[in-house]
C-alpha cells in the first residue's frame, strides 16, 4: 500500500502563534509529518505545518519535545 492510500492513526494539532520556530517537533517525528513553515507566526517565527498526515501515528513525539507547548499529537480512538 502505498503512503497515499495508508490511513492515518493520528493527527498533529499546531498553535502556531505560540511556537517559537525550535524545530524539536519536525526533528523528532519519527515518520516526518512536519515541516518548518516559509511563512512567519505574529512572533516573527517559522511555525511547523503538516506535509504529510496519512503517515500520522498519533505518537505525540512532536508534543512531548516542543518546549513551548504549541504542538500536540493524538491518536484516533479505536471503534
Amino acid at each position: 500500500m502505498a503512503d497515499g492510500d495508508r490511513k492515518p492513526k493520528g493527527y498533529v494539532t499546531i498553535n502556531r502563534e505560540r511556537c517559537k520556530g525550535c524545530g524539536y517537533c519536525v526533528e523528532f517525528c519519527p515518520t516526518h509529518v512536519l515541516q518548518l513553515s516559509q511563512e512567519f507566526n505574529g512572533l516573527g517565527y517559522h511555525y511547523p505545518v503538516v506535509q504529510n498526515a496519512q503517515v500520522c501515528s498519533g505518537c505525540d513525539q512532536c508534543g512531548s519535545y516542543c518546549p513551548d507547548f504549541a504542538v500536540f499529537g493524538t491518536s484516533y480512538k479505536k471503534e
